[in-house]
C-alpha cells in the first residue's frame, strides 16, 4: 500500500470537454469560462483546490481552451488601465485569478475519456498522491469537502472518492458504490465501483460525485485499462481494481458529502447555480431575491 509522507499540494483539473450540452454558446467559448454569476465556473475549482492547500494545477486542456490559460495569466493592459481609473476594487477581482495557484497545462490531445485525462497529468505528478477536481460540479466553500478527503487519505492510504446519496432513479447518472462502514459517520471503505448501472443493479443510492484524491498507482492501471462504457477509458474502472486488491495501491474510501453541491453539468442545472449562488451573495442577494419573488408571484 502506497502511503503518502508529505501533504498533497498537486490538484488536476480536466477541461478537454467539447461543452456539446451547451451549444452554441461553446461554439467558440469553453464551457468552464461560462459565467456563473461574475465568475466563470473554472475559477470557482482553482479557488477550491487553492483553499485545501493545493498550491500546484495541472489543468488538462485541449484545442480551443486558450481562454482557460489567459484567464488564469496576467493581464497587464488590463490592470494599468483600471489603475489609471482608480477603479481598485474591479484590479483585485482580476489579478485574484492570477494570484491563487501555479498553473500548469498540458493538452489531451485524443478525448479517450476521463481515466485518458488523469493519464496526461502523469508525467507532472510523478509518484505523489494528487487530487482530480471535476468542472462541473462546483462544492461550496463553506462545505471543505476536499479538505475532509485529503485528510482521509493523507490517514488511511491509497485513493479517495467523493460520495453522495441520490435518488434511485438517478444512480444510472452517475459511478456507483459497493461500501462498508467504518469508525467515522462520513467515511466508507469502497468495495466496488459500477459505471452508471440501471437502478435495479445498482449495489447502493451513492454516487460518486467529481472529487477524487488518487494513489499514483492509479496511473499504471489506467495504462492498461481498455475503454469501457462510452467507447472511453473509464477512471471509474481503474478505482474497481484497487478497490478489489489494495496491495495494487492501497484501499479506497468514500467521503460521503451531505453539504452544497452546485451542479452545472447541464443548462437546467447551470440555472440553478447561479439563482442559488446569486441569491446568497451580499452584494446581490437581498434586491435579487426581491426580485425573484416578484417576479415568481406574477408569473404563478
Amino acid at each position: 500500500m502506497t502511503q503518502s509522507h508529505t501533504r498533497i499540494s498537486k490538484a488536476v483539473i480536466p477541461a478537454a470537454g467539447l461543452g456539446t450540452r451547451f451549444l452554441p454558446a461553446t461554439k467558440a467559448t469553453p464551457k468552464e469560462m461560462l459565467p456563473v454569476v461574475d465568475k466563470p465556473a473554472i475559477q470557482y475549482v482553482v479557488e477550491e483546490a487553492a483553499a485545501a492547500g493545493l498550491s500546484d494545477v495541472l489543468m488538462i486542456t485541449g484545442r480551443n481552451k486558450r481562454a482557460l490559460e489567459d484567464h488564469f495569466d496576467r493581464n497587464y493592459e488590463l490592470e494599468s488601465a483600471l489603475t489609471r481609473k482608480g477603479d481598485a476594487e474591479r484590479l483585485q477581482k482580476v489579478q485574484e485569478s492570477s494570484d491563487l495557484a501555479t498553473m500548469h497545462y498540458v493538452r489531451q490531445g485524443d478525448p479517450r475519456g476521463l481515466g485518458h485525462a488523469v493519464l496526461c497529468a502523469a508525467p507532472h505528478v510523478g509518484d505523489e498522491p494528487f487530487a482530480v477536481l471535476l468542472g462541473d460540479d462546483l462544492i461550496d466553500p463553506r462545505d471543505p469537502l476536499l479538505v475532509r478527503m485529503v485528510e482521509t487519505q493523507e490517514r488511511e492510504g491509497g485513493s479517495v472518492v467523493a460520495l453522495m446519496e441520490v435518488a434511485p432513479e438517478q444512480i444510472h447518472m452517475y459511478g456507483c458504490a459497493a461500501v462498508e462502514s467504518t469508525d467515522q459517520a462520513d467515511v466508507v471503505r469502497v468495495t466496488g465501483l459500477v459505471e452508471k448501472p440501471d437502478t435495479a443493479e445498482a449495489p447502493s443510492n451513492l454516487a460518486v460525485i467529481g472529487r477524487y484524491v488518487l494513489d499514483p498507482a492509479v496511473f499504471d492501471i489506467l495504462r492498461k485499462t481498455e475503454p469501457g462504457r462510452g467507447g472511453e477509458i473509464q477512471l471509474t474502472d481503474a478505482l474497481q481494481l484497487l478497490a478489489e486488491n489494495e496491495k495494487i495501491g492501497g484501499p479506497v474510501h468514500g467521503v460521503v458529502f451531505k453539504g452544497r453541491r452546485y451542479d452545472t453539468g447541464d443548462r437546467g442545472d447551470y440555472l440553478r447555480a447561479i439563482v442559488r449562488l446569486a441569491c446568497e451573495r451580499e452584494d446581490l442577494g437581498p434586491d435579487f431575491r426581491a426580485w425573484l419573488r416578484s417576479y415568481v408571484t406574477e408569473e404563478m
